[in-house]
């Protein structure tokens, strides 16, 4: 279970910076990314699918690194692959964001990320 400072800083965050070990060279990498809190989920959509680096990356390491508004929390990262899983996610994003803009910016949706805090 996140911090209490962490989970509010979730509720106002509007983007969330993931760090994650690089499959090659083992350093950290960090990147902002979109997100959706759903109770103690949080779930992510690769902008490039899966061939994005950091989902490509979570494949051989789950451990997760997120900030939120300057607050810090490790977790696992559980890569969804199977398509109802990735429709669900690519629904929540669409509440949260918009058609539009999901569309624009998620055009290959074969990959999504859970989290659980």
């Amino acid at each position: 279970m996140p911090s209490s400072d962490f989970a509010r800083a979730l509720e106002t965050a509007p983007v969330l910076e993931i760090t994650v070990v690089g499959r090659k060279t083992g350093k950290k990498f960090s990147t902002p990314v979109w997100f959706v809190r759903e109770g103690g989920t949080v779930y992510l959509l690769p902008v490039k699918g899966a061939s994005t680096n950091w989902y490509r990356n979570i494949l051989k390491n789950q451990t997760i690194e997120l900030e939120a508004s300057g607050k810090r929390t490790t977790a696992t990262a559980q890569p969804i692959k199977d398509k109802k899983g990735i429709e669900q996610t690519v629904a929540r994003f669409t509440a949260k964001y918009g058609a539009r803009d999901v569309k624009r910016y998620y055009p290959r949706q074969d990959a999504a990320v859970q989290i659980a805090l």
